[in-house]
This record gives structure tokens, C-alpha cells and sequence, in this order.
């Protein structure tokens, strides 16, 4: 169980008005009504809990007397290890490369791993690399709504785009195709929350 002090970012021996002034702050960034429309809501829930959790351990006195480990997870829920949870936020903010390198990095390649890897490969513009991988963790997990939605999303803006390259540059337009797969990656980026333009 990870230390509630670095969950606060704090050192032990805080203040309790440092405790509640950092716990104002993260809770005030985290909180579900602040993440309506963000792509990863759920990833804030979850941090969002953690910090409740972390609060109510230091106020009740409860930190003093537990032995905590430092780095591991409070709760992994569905996004695995805080490894892929600093991904998701590296994600969140466009620093693609930066999680690539993170996702490079790991053995565990489970279905989120997957995932991940394919949200980073469209966003750089690899749309079929993207898809792959994506579509693996489809097949991973079959009940996680959050892949199948996002592979949906690609598979039909892949076929809106195509029909309409096919419209005005004819079948097997090479530059159609190209073209067809940056003005994807670019929808796809700004449902994300970012710009492809302004990642590149």
C-alpha cells in the first residue's frame, strides 16, 4: 500500500494544513465534475479515490502507525500498474513519444498495455500500426466498452475518409490514402484532447 504522504505529494511530517491544502488542490484536479469530458474520467475516479483515501489516513492519525511502501499502487483498479497510470496522464497532455518510450520500457503487456500503445500509435499519425494493437486488446479484454469504442471510432472514420478520398482521387490514390490517415489521426487526437498539429 503506497504511503498516503506521497500520494499528497508531501514529506512525512506535513503540517495538517499542508495535508489539507494539498488534498484541496489534487482533489479539486481529480474530481469527477472537472473530468466530464475527459477521455480518461475513469483514470481521474480512480486517482480521485485514492486521494480520499490518503487524506482520511493522515487525518485519523492511521499514517503514523502503518507501515507503507514506497511506489507501489493504492488500487490498481482497471489500469494495472502506476506505470500505465503515468502513461494515460502522458497521454492526456500529448507527450506521445514520452509514453511510447514509457510502454517500451515494460514487460507486463497485457490488454491496457495494448491499448495504450495503439492510443499513442494513432495519435502520431500510424494509423494502421495503432489499429493493431488496439485491436489486440479488443481481443484481449472483449468487455472493455472503453478498446471496442475507440476501435470503432477508427474503423469508421478510416471509411468516411476513404470514401471521400475515393470521391476525388479515384482507387488506389496513394496520396488519398496519406492523406486519408493524417486528417484521421488529427479527429482522433483532438477526441483525445490534444492536436496532432501541435504534437508533431
Amino acid at each position: 500500500m503506497k504511503d498516503p504522504y506521497e500520494v499528497l505529494g508531501l514529506s512525512r511530517g506535513a503540517s495538517k494544513d499542508e495535508v489539507k491544502s494539498a488534498y484541496r488542490k489534487l482533489a479539486k484536479k481529480y474530481h469527477p465534475d472537472m473530468n466530464e469530458n475527459n477521455p480518461l474520467k475513469d483514470l481521474a475516479e480512480e486517482k480521485f479515490k485514492e486521494i480520499q483515501w490518503a487524506y482520511d489516513e493522515i487525518m485519523n492519525g492511521t499514517a503514523s502507525s502503518t507501515n507503507y511502501s514506497s511506489g507501489s499502487s493504492y488500487s490498481s483498479g482497471s489500469y494495472g500498474s502506476t506505470n500505465l497510470f503515468s502513461v494515460r496522464q502522458q497521454i492526456q497532455t500529448g507527450r506521445f513519444q514520452e509514453a511510447l518510450r514509457a510502454l517500451n520500457s515494460m514487460t507486463d503487456r497485457n490488454a491496457e498495455w495494448n491499448y495504450l500503445m495503439g492510443v499513442c500509435y494513432v495519435n502520431i499519425g500510424s494509423m494502421g500500426q495503432g489499429m493493431q494493437f488496439v485491436q489486440r486488446a479488443a481481443n484481449m479484454d472483449p468487455a472493455n466498452t472503453e478498446y471496442r469504442n475507440f476501435l470503432n471510432q477508427i474503423l469508421n472514420m478510416q471509411r468516411s475518409y476513404q470514401q471521400r478520398a475515393y470521391s476525388y482521387g479515384g482507387r488506389g490514390s496513394s496520396s488519398a490514402d496519406c492523406c486519408t490517415q493524417l486528417i484521421c489521426a488529427d479527429c482522433l487526437c483532438e477526441c483525445l484532447g490534444g492536436d496532432l498539429i501541435s504534437c508533431c
